[in-house]
């Protein structure tokens, strides 16, 4: 049997993965409609890879018996600007990395090791679009690119 613990954690990445979609698919409408296609398509690369992480996560619920449940979808944030936009994305990358990096702590302590590393992998994953989104909202506010 699962150890709640970590199907929580489970269930509340799932939900995080799925804000984190809808909100990067938001972002790529509002990109698209101020003419900001590269953006718009950067953004839906990014829901596709959060995506990706709802699969593997949905999988991994399956596989130990539990069934996938995101009931805490977050409400997307916005604003009038792509800086205000990365900078939601930005605040949405964080909570993941802090999340991934709880959970894979917590797989560690009680010796599950297959958890640990989907955990671990999700949170490496997280932390380079920390680092990108960090790097590109620095450059639009040095105004070393436009946006």
């Amino acid at each position: 049997m699962a150890n709640p613990r970590v199907l929580g954690y489970l269930g509340r990445a799932l939900s995080h993965e799925f804000s984190a979609v809808q909100q990067y698919l938001t972002h790529a409408g509002l990109a698209h409609l101020w003419g900001l296609a590269e953006v718009a398509d950067h953004f839906r690369k990014e829901a596709l890879e959060e995506q990706e992480h709802a699969e593997r996560l949905t999988a991994r619920m399956l596989r130990l018996g539990a069934m996938p449940n995101a009931s805490q979808i977050t409400p997307v944030r916005a604003g009038p600007s792509l800086i205000d936009l990365l900078a939601a994305d930005l605040e949405l990358e964080r909570r993941a990395v802090t999340l991934y990096r709880e959970a894979a702590d917590y797989c560690a302590l009680i010796n599950d090791m297959d958890n640990r590393a989907l955990f671990g992998t999700l949170h490496d994953e997280e932390f380079g679009h920390v680092r990108e989104l960090e790097a590109w909202i620095e450059q639009l506010r040095t105004g070393a690119i436009n946006g």
